[in-house]
């Protein structure tokens, strides 16, 4: 069933099996409501004068039927033309009204059988909107009533020896077959638009959610790392050395800011007016790697050549080295950590490499870092490694090609 409704653009919205299609056609973006409806006025003249023309015909002997004066005919092709300016809102009464004048314009002989091709005009029209607006059942349907109705009215009144008897009903049936599948096709277009149109945003919502849930992951994952080195080693020392406790506090303040402040940024996003804040950097390496040393790690950072990668690369090459340097605090145990960011003229090189102890099995959480960061790197088509060094320890590389996203 069919559940027809209105957009604000004046469109209609019709559902069928659960799927929404816009029946406004691609001209209603670009003429508007009132530049459709001069539209369905000029056709409904159309269809008018057509119909007044027809009835204007004077019945070929023997044939019989009314003589009606020429202000009744062009009666009759008002009664054609004045639904067809409806069929855009009300395509059902204005299939009825329609086909209601044309079959008994045709039954009493005020349109001659031989003139019967002009009510084709305003019954073509019409059943094209129902095509559009309305399943393929129910407009089906109302195309077998068409051809039954005209065509039957056609062979009970072919009397005239130059009327188109049994040939006219075939092409009656021909005319409005064309008609009704024009406006399915058109139809089934603008479902297929509205399902590939759902599809890219299904698409795009998922991709911004991943995007979201990396960042947040890489954002707490470093952050909430720091600080629980940090709270063991002022646990420990906290009343042999309180000076070294308070030192560890003042890491555990800053890093925790510094994470409120970046979740802060990311779920700016989500609001309607976002935060547009700078998003970490190459430039933010430093003091990166300078909160992993007050975590006791001894890290030192490389950056070799001097080009500008664009901006979301350089964030995924913060967010890869900010991963690593996490999981060397978590997992590596006492350990010496070396970062080089190579910035070539075609691509981007990031290599983070430990000596430290790594355990045997890694914790089966601590996957989802090295999904996000191989995710990242997957979005610029480059390489991703990350697993035992050569010498121990624990190596991570990526290769970022410049000028290459999905």
């Amino acid at each position: 069933m069919s559940d027809p409704g209105r957009t604000r653009g004046g469109g209609r919205v019709t559902t069928v099996d659960g799927v929404t299609a816009v029946a406004s056609p691609l001209l209603m973006g670009r003429l508007g409501r009132t530049g459709l409806f001069l539209g369905d006025l000029l056709l409904a003249g159309t269809a008018a004068g057509f119909g007044w023309y027809a009835a204007l015909e004077v019945p070929v002997p023997p044939a019989g039927g009314l003589h009606e004066p020429p202000w009744q005919s062009a009666l009759v092709g008002l009664a054609l033309g004045a639904p067809v300016a409806l069929r855009r809102y009300r395509p059902w009464f204005a299939m009825a009204a329609v086909l209601v004048v044309t079959a008994f314009s045709l039954v009493t002989g005020v349109i001659p059988d031989y003139a019967a091709t002009a009510p084709l005009v305003a019954v073509g029209a019409v059943l094209y909107s129902v095509a559009v607006a309305e399943s393929t059942r129910r407009s089906a349907g109302a195309l077998a009533g068409c051809v039954a109705v005209i065509g039957v009215a056609m062979v009970l009144v072919a009397r005239s020896p130059v009327g188109p008897g049994a040939v006219g009903g075939v092409f009656v049936a021909l005319v409005l077959g064309a008609t009704w599948a024009i406006g399915w096709t058109v139809r089934e277009r603008r479902v297929w638009a509205r399902r590939a149109a759902e599809r890219v945003t299904e698409q795009a919502v998922q991709d911004e959610r991943l995007r979201i849930a990396r960042e947040v992951h890489d954002i707490v994952a470093h952050g909430m790392g720091l600080i629980a080195v940090q709270a063991a080693i002022a646990n420990h020392v906290a009343e042999e050395r309180p000076q070294q406790a308070r030192e560890s506090l003042r890491v555990i303040e800053s890093t925790s800011r510094g994470a409120l402040s970046e979740l802060r940024r990311v779920l700016g996003t989500l609001r309607p007016e976002p935060d547009l804040q700078p998003v970490p950097g190459l430039a933010d390496l430093p003091a990166l790697v300078d909160r992993t040393r007050s975590a006791g790690v001894p890290v030192e950072l490389a950056v070799h050549g001097t080009g500008t990668p664009p901006e979301g690369m350089g964030l995924s090459v913060f967010r890869i080295v900010q991963e690593s340097l996490t999981n060397v605090v978590k997992h590596a145990g006492p350990a010496r950590c070396r970062v080089e960011v190579t910035l070539a003229p075609d691509e981007v090189r990031v290599e983070v490499r430990d000596d430290g102890q790594w355990p045997a099995r890694l914790p089966v959480r601590s996957g989802q870092g090295l999904v996000g960061m191989r995710e990242r790197v997957a979005l610029y088509q480059g390489g991703f490694h990350a697993g035992p060094g050569d010498q121990g320890g624990w190596t991570v590389r990526a290769t970022l090609p410049l000028g290459r996203t999905e």
